[in-house]
């Protein structure tokens, strides 16, 4: 495989977001949780929030509209492509872009009241560094809360795609399964305890959609947005086809009158400072 995977795994190197089959592949399932995890993370009015991994800027538009415009979001994410995909959605005053690793956080101690990471940490080199820096940046009082993906089998319109992927692709697994890779709650529960948190708590949420078709469900997959769909991209086409077909063989198991109805499960895990 030949596969130049940008910085955050969203993009090849040089390559822009495609803004609408992000939203197609991901967003239309991240947003969600979003609600749940503000929620978990105490956002409200006046607060100063900041949105790691803030992608196209989903969460962050939602905590803006929760802390009213009288606090301030700052969104970070490592790669540069996705930042420039939230400048343009989210133009307001009260949002600003950030550059930077969220393993590597460039803000003094105690700066905000709440830190949020949607679907973004199982992505980290090294999450539990990850953790401790969302606590090193949070007051005291403050909240956290991070959403990730729960197993393979839980969400099915990226987990058998990876499962598909993998039998192809055997030395990748490591990278293809990246999106599970917290879905052990002891696990995760654990970073947060030794990164200083109190009052750790984990919730299972689940969530449902319905997607038009399998072809509305496969377009995104085809612009190569995300790790998955670039490892995807970079087979022969003999292979592309052969995965196409296992996963809308297994898809099926969802489908009534030509739609896909699908539910994903995902961990909120919250800690206070």
């Amino acid at each position: 495989m030949n596969t130049d995977f940008g910085p955050g795994l969203h993009v090849a190197v040089g390559q822009s977001v495609d803004s609408s089959a992000y939203d197609h592949y991901v967003g239309r399932w991240s947003r969600l949780f979003v609600p749940a995890v503000l929620a978990a993370a105490e956002v409200v009015q006046g607060n100063r929030v900041l949105d790691v991994s803030t992608g196209t800027g989903e969460a962050a538009l939602m905590a803006l509209q929760t802390n009213g415009g009288s606090g301030f979001v700052i969104g970070v994410d490592i790669a540069p492509a996705m930042l420039e995909a939230a400048r343009l959605r989210l133009t307001g005053p009260v949002f600003w872009p950030v550059a930077a690793d969220g393993q590597a956080l460039p803000f003094r101690d105690g700066t905000f009241d709440s830190v949020i990471c949607q679907l973004g940490l199982q992505f980290f080199p090294n999450p539990a560094l990850g953790v401790a820096e969302f606590r090193r940046v949070l007051r005291g009082g403050g909240c956290a809360a991070v959403c990730v993906i729960s197993t393979p089998d839980r969400a099915p319109m990226w987990g058998f795609l990876a499962d598909a992927l993998c039998r192809l692709l055997p030395g990748q697994r490591d990278v293809l399964q990246l999106s599970f890779a917290l879905a052990d709650r002891k696990r995760l529960e654990q970073m947060f305890i030794s990164a200083g948190f109190r009052d750790v708590r984990i919730e299972q949420e689940q969530r449902e959609d319905i997607v038009a078709s399998f072809d509305d469900y496969w377009a995104p997959i085809e612009a190569g947005i995300g790790s998955l769909p670039q490892a995807y991209l970079a087979l022969s086409g003999v292979d592309r086809d052969s995965v196409r077909d296992e996963v809308r063989r297994r898809l099926s198991q969802f489908e009534s009158d030509g739609k896909l109805h699908m539910s994903v499960e995902m961990l909120i895990c919250r800690g206070r400072a």
